[in-house]
Parts: structure tokens; C-alpha cells; sequence
């Protein structure tokens, strides 16, 4: 909790679905379970959003430069993001009200208009998929806004498209703007966030097993939950 962020946009999607496994994510990661079927998705993933990646072949990988240095990705980010010129970025950081995001593809034009692309290894646009756009979009927008209109970009820089990017079925791109959506959802966004630093501030909460242990998707921490149940 000293590493300048609170949250991440990870732990903000496990405590939409349980406060509880959230709270583990921050402070007892290492019980989580995955079963290897899982991992493999997790890598499939991977490699879609790579392929998409190289469709950019001069971008910056703002996370081959810093690794786990999670608290310097917004500063050299908002560094590359002010140079002169177009220019791809991945794994770009930014960090507002406590809450840490990584970009996959931050597309920054010539005028200072950006382009954001969420890559997701996915046939389907899911709910969870939406709220993991908003939360980025309100980290995102308001850290724009943060950074000084320089002789670059008078009217600073804005935040034009933000894509949901998902599978064809062939391995294929297809994209959906989803920035009206989610600039609309931005209040009760911070409500949510203001929430969740709460419940991260206190005792692990108390939360009894139901339908939303697996619903999006199965929790890994279920075995702890059953083993404190016995």
C-alpha cells in the first residue's frame, strides 16, 4: 500500500465480483489458484494481444523497460507520451484517485489525438469486458487532463477512441468504440473506487460462498473460502 497506488484495474474487476477475493488480490495473493485450463487461456491471450501489438512495429514497450517498477509507469509514460511525432505505446501506465492502469495500446497521433485499444482474446463482448474499459477510460481521462497543453499540443491531448479490440473467430481483429459508454458510467465509477479503497483500508471482509464465486468467472481463491468454512 506504499507503492503510490491503491488499486489497480485488476483488483477493481475481482471486486466487482467479490470485495472479499479482492482484498486477497491486494493482500494475500499468494493463495490464489489457477487451474492449468485457466493458465492456458491466460497465455492464448498473450499471444492475441501480441500479434495485435505487432501491427505497431515501432511501438514502446513501456513494460520490457521497467518490469515491476509499477509505481514509474506513469511517469514515463506521460514522458514518451509528450514527445513530438505519432507513436504506439504498450503497457502504457496512468494513475489517478489511487488507481493504477496499464493501456495495452495507447496510439498517440501527430495532433495529440489517442486512440486506446483494450485487447481481449474473445469471440463475445462481455460485461466484464465493458467494466474493464470504464475503469480505464476514467483513470485514463482524468490523467490527461493532468498533463500541461505544451507548444506539441495546444489544446493538449484527447482522448478520441477508446476500442474494445476482440477475436473475428479466425484470429482476426475486430474493434468496438466504446467511449460514450463509458464516459457515461464515470460517476458511479469513482463511488465504486471510493468504495473498494474503504473495504481495502479495514479487516478482510466477511463474505459467505454463492453463485458469485463463479460467476463471471470462477474465483481463485475458493479454496481458501471452503477451507475457512470448515
Amino acid at each position: 500500500m506504499t507503492k503510490g497506488y491503491i488499486l489497480t484495474k485488476s483488483k477493481y474487476i475481482r471486486g466487482l465480483q467479490c470485495e472479499k477475493a479482492m482484498y486477497l488480490d491486494v493482500f494475500k495473493p499468494k493463495l490464489a489458484f489457477y487451474p492449468p485450463e485457466v493458465l492456458a487461456k491466460f497465455r492464448q491471450g498473450r499471444i492475441f494481444e501480441k500479434n495485435f501489438k505487432d501491427t505497431f512495429p515501432n511501438g514502446v514497450d513501456v513494460s520490457s523497460q521497467l518490469r515491476y517498477r509499477m509505481e514509474q509507469y506513469p511517469v514515463l509514460t506521460s514522458q514518451l507520451i509528450q514527445k513530438p511525432g505519432e507513436t504506439a505505446l504498450f503497457e502504457a501506465g496512468f494513475l489517478y484517485n489511487d488507481v493504477l492502469v496499464l493501456a495495452d495500446v495507447v496510439h498517440k497521433h501527430e495532433d495529440g489525438n489517442i486512440d486506446i485499444y483494450e485487447v481481449k482474446n474473445s469471440a463475445a463482448v462481455s460485461d466484464t469486458f465493458r467494466n474493464d474499459v470504464a475503469i480505464q477510460y476514467y483513470v485514463i481521462a482524468h490523467a490527461l487532463q493532468a498533463i500541461q497543453p505544451s507548444d506539441l499540443f495546444c489544446n493538449g491531448l484527447t482522448l478520441n477512441h477508446f476500442y474494445l479490440l476482440y477475436n473475428d473467430g479466425n484470429d482476426g481483429f475486430i474493434k468496438e468504440d466504446l467511449l460514450l459508454q463509458v464516459d457515461a458510467a464515470c460517476k458511479d465509477i469513482e463511488q465504486k473506487v471510493n468504495h473498494f479503497k474503504q473495504v481495502l483500508s479495514e479487516e478482510e471482509p466477511v463474505m459467505e460462498m454463492s453463485d458469485h464465486c463463479d460467476t463471471p468467472y470462477e474465483c481463485p481463491y475458493k479454496r481458501y473460502c471452503k477451507r475457512l468454512k470448515k
